[in-house]
This record gives structure tokens, C-alpha cells and sequence, in this order.
């Protein structure tokens, strides 16, 4: 076939040919693609080329092919993409809506109380039972501390504690002892002051027949003195006999001797008045101390009674001590969980409150959520919560809000921000929400959950039964 020159670009007009064509010739519009058993060398079939040459002849037994008709390739392919902008639509409105029904945050945390062990009791370290990241459970033996010097102390404190039992058994017969015996005191005081006032009026008897004695005796002296002096003419004139003289003196010098006698014996009586009184004042004086003392008498000794218990008392609380400190020198695990932080070894003295080592619990966790400000509008207490944790899988655990923060996390700060001053950019605060966990047993039979862990919660803020539950929470909160 003779050589024809084509354009570059595909648009100019060929300088027409004359050729001689032998075979089939297709005539194919322009786009489309070669008929089959075509080369593709014609100047016709080349994409984007002329169609041949007017001046061209063919074969006049050829019969023209029709034109396929074009596919519907435009129109079906607008079909889907229409639908896929559809379900977008339709999954886009689903999600928004359902995104209304719950709120989810990703900082939050698995929160648990960290439980410090530390000694009680000053003392030698003899066994140690546990390593660090040890599962321990709850009343587990961990450390062992020597008894010895726990024990001592036990024994003096029992032995003080049995001094004061019998110091309180003296002071509490004493009291019924001291009643007794004021009682005595104060019959006897009583009789003391009878006898004395008996005592006086004896004496004053005693003084009126002294003081009659004494007239009696006066009287005597005096008719023996006057018979001296009829006496004394007569013996002169030997009127009587001299003997007779002489026993009238002698009766004269005996009445007034009586009479010395009787007056010493009144001033006798008279001092026994005065010392019969006196006993008399003092027995009184001494009922009167008996009668005001002997009842304060008894409360001392009662008063004693009760300090001698109150010393068995402290004994007792001492004994109590003792055996605590003895109780003490075996360590026990206050919680289940893991041991961390182990600081204790054989053969090591502790203080009291040095740390030994930590737990980590396993059974008592909750979860520290930080929702924006912006999600708690709806969010209230015990509502139900879902919550995945990251570090198991995914694995699901079920709960509900038991307390919503008091303060932003900003504001609880070691240096909370302060606003007043300088230029303020608005940020979207958080505030700790606490949830617990509604079935933490079952759920983590396995104790895999840790503190600290990520957990991503997901709190239901709308349901059917969202005013039942609150109402309920609010009457246990009232209970």
C-alpha cells in the first residue's frame, strides 16, 4: 500500500490518493472500535484519523454493516452513585441520631484505692511471704515479725491487770467495812455523850451533898466550939472533970477539921462538874464529826472502790494493747490484689509506720471518666453506662454513674487557672464523673482488670426507662 501522509495532530485534510483497494472495506464511525478480523491499519480505523479518502473505491459486492448501538455506561453509573450518596445520607442521619442517645468519652481510667502496708510495731523481720506483683487475697500472711518482745509485754500487762483486780477486791470489801464502822462510831458517840451527860448531872449530885457536908460539918464545928466555951469556966471551977474538957476540945478540932474536909470535897465535886461538862462537850463534839463524817468516810472508800477499778480498767486496756502488738508481728494483706513496691526483707528492723509494701486491689474499682462540659447536660446519676477496655480486647463491662465531679480538673489543679487578667481563649473544660462498676464479680472473675487501665465509656442519656431509674437512684439516695 502506498504511503500517506497524516497530520500530527490529527485535524488537517489529507491530499486525496488514488489507490486501488482490494478486499472488504468497513466503514466504522469515529470512537469506536475495530470490527473483528480488522488490522487496524486502515486509514479509517485509526483513532482520531479521517475517514478514507471520497475519492477511494470499493468493493462494489460489499454489503454495508450497521451501527451497533452505544451502551448505556453514563447512565447507569450515575444509578450508583446516586445510591451511594443515598445511603451515606441515610447512614449519616442514623448515626446523628443515634449519637443522641448516649455520650462517650475516651479519657477515661480504671481508679482503685492503693492500699499502703506498713508496720504497727517496732521489731525483727523473720519471714517474708510474698514478692513483688504477687496475687495475694484478703487475710494472706505476708510478713512475720518476732514475737518475742510483743510477748513480754503481754506477760507484765497481765500481771499488772491481776495487781489492780485485787486492789479493786481490798477497796470494794472496805466499803461495806467503813459503813459499818461509821455506824459504830456513831452509836458509840451517842452513848459517849449519854454517859457524860449522866456523868455531870452525877457530879452536881455529888457537889449539893458535898456542899451539905460542909453546913453539916460547920454546924458541928461551931456547937463544939461554943461547947468548948461553956466548957472552959466549968473545967476552971472543976465543975466537970477535966476529961470531959478535953474531949470537947478534941470534938472541936475534929468538927472543924470535918468542916476543911467537907469544903475540899464540895471544891472536889465541883471540878468533877467541870470535867463531866467538858466530856460531855466533847462527846457531843464527836457525835456531831461522826454524824457529819461517817457518810463521807464511806463515799472516799466507795470513791476508792470505783478508782481501783478504773485502774483494772487500764490494766485491762493494757493487756488489750499487748495483744494487739502481738497480733501485730503477722502481717496480713487488708484487700485482694497484686503486691507492688515491696519493701521489706528478711532480717530487716522496722519502725512503727514504715512501709512495707503496696496492694493494688483487684475487687474494688471504679472508673475516673473525663467528659466535656459540653456532654454533661443530660447526664445524671445512676444511669446506665457500657464500658470497653482497651488493654483486654475490647472487653465489655457494664456500670453506672455514681458521682459527678464537684469542680473542673483545671480547677483542681496544683495551679488552677486564673482568667481575670491577659487574653482569654475559651476552652471546653472536663469534669471527673465516677462510675461503678454493676457487676465487677462476674464480669472480672478473672481479676484482669488493673488501675490505670484506658476504658472507654459509653453513657446512656436517653431510655425508655431513664425517669424510673433516676427516681429509684434518688429514693436509695434518700434511704
Amino acid at each position: 500500500m502506498p504511503d500517506q501522509d497524516q497530520n500530527p495532530q490529527g485535524g488537517a485534510q489529507t491530499a486525496p490518493q488514488t489507490a486501488q483497494i482490494t478486499g472488504t472495506v468497513q466503514i466504522q464511525p469515529q470512537g469506536t472500535a475495530p470490527a473483528a478480523g480488522s488490522t487496524g491499519n486502515e486509514p479509517g480505523a485509526q483513532a482520531g484519523g479521517p475517514p478514507p479518502a471520497s475519492g477511494n473505491t470499493a468493493d462494489p459486492n460489499a454489503k454495508p454493516e450497521e451501527k451497533p448501538e452505544p451502551p448505556a455506561k453514563k447512565t447507569g453509573r450515575r444509578l450508583i452513585i446516586a445510591a451511594v450518596v443515598l445511603l451515606l445520607l441515610i447512614g449519616g442521619c442514623f448515626w446523628y441520631w443515634r449519637s443522641t442517645f448516649s455520650e462517650d468519652t475516651d479519657d477515661a481510667q480504671v481508679d482503685g484505692d492503693i492500699y499502703s502496708v506498713s508496720s504497727r510495731v517496732n521489731g525483727h523481720v523473720t519471714h517474708v511471704y510474698v514478692e513483688d506483683n504477687t496475687q495475694v487475697k484478703q487475710g494472706d500472711l505476708l510478713v512475720e515479725i518476732d514475737p518475742k518482745d510483743s510477748q513480754v509485754a503481754l506477760e507484765q500487762a497481765q500481771a499488772a491487770l491481776a495487781n489492780a483486780q485485787a486492789q479493786y477486791v481490798q477497796a470494794n470489801v472496805n466499803v461495806p467495812v467503813t459503813s459499818v464502822n461509821t455506824r459504830t462510831t456513831l452509836q458509840n458517840s451517842g452513848t459517849d455523850v449519854r454517859s457524860s451527860d449522866s456523868s455531870v448531872l452525877q457530879a452536881q449530885q455529888q457537889a449539893a451533898a458535898s456542899a451539905a457536908r460542909v453546913d453539916e460539918a460547920k454546924a458541928n464545928a461551931i456547937k463544939a466550939t461554943k461547947d468548948v466555951e461553956r466548957y472552959t469556966p466549968l473545967v476552971e471551977k472543976d465543975v466537970i472533970s477535966r476529961q470531959q474538957y478535953d474531949a470537947a476540945i478534941a470534938s472541936a478540932t475534929s468538927a472543924n477539921a470535918s468542916v476543911i474536909e467537907a469544903e475540899n470535897s464540895l471544891v472536889a465535886s465541883q471540878s468533877a462538874i467541870t470535867q463531866a461538862q467538858q466530856r460531855l462537850e466533847n462527846a457531843r463534839n464527836q457525835a456531831a464529826q461522826a454524824a457529819k463524817t461517817g457518810p463521807q468516810q464511806v463515799e472516799i472508800q466507795r470513791a476508792r472502790a470505783t478508782a481501783a477499778l478504773a485502774s483494772v480498767k487500764q490494766a485491762q486496756a493494757q493487756v488489750d494493747q499487748a495483744l494487739l502488738n502481738l497480733s501485730y508481728t503477722r502481717v496480713h494483706a487488708p484487700t485482694t490484689g497484686i503486691v507492688n513496691k515491696k519493701n521489706v526483707d528478711i532480717g530487716g528492723n522496722l519502725s512503727v509506720g514504715q512501709d512495707l509494701m503496696s496492694i493494688v486491689p483487684l475487687n474494688d474499682l471504679w472508673v475516673t471518666a473525663n467528659f466535656k462540659e459540653t456532654q454533661l447536660s443530660k447526664m445524671h446519676r445512676c444511669e446506665r453506662v457500657d464500658m470497653k477496655v482497651d488493654a483486654l480486647g475490647g472487653r465489655k463491662f457494664s456500670g453506672q454513674i455514681s458521682q459527678i465531679g464537684g469542680a473542673t480538673g483545671s480547677k483542681l489543679s496544683l495551679f488552677p487557672p486564673e482568667n481575670a487578667t491577659g487574653n482569654y481563649v475559651k476552652v471546653v473544660q472536663r469534669i471527673p464523673v465516677r462510675i461503678d462498676f454493676t457487676n465487677l464479680n462476674q464480669e472480672n472473675g478473672d481479676y484482669a482488670l488493673r488501675p490505670g487501665m484506658s476504658v472507654t465509656p459509653d453513657v446512656a442519656i436517653k431510655g425508655a426507662g431513664d425517669d424510673k431509674s433516676q427516681q429509684n437512684c434518688d429514693n436509695q439516695a434518700k434511704r
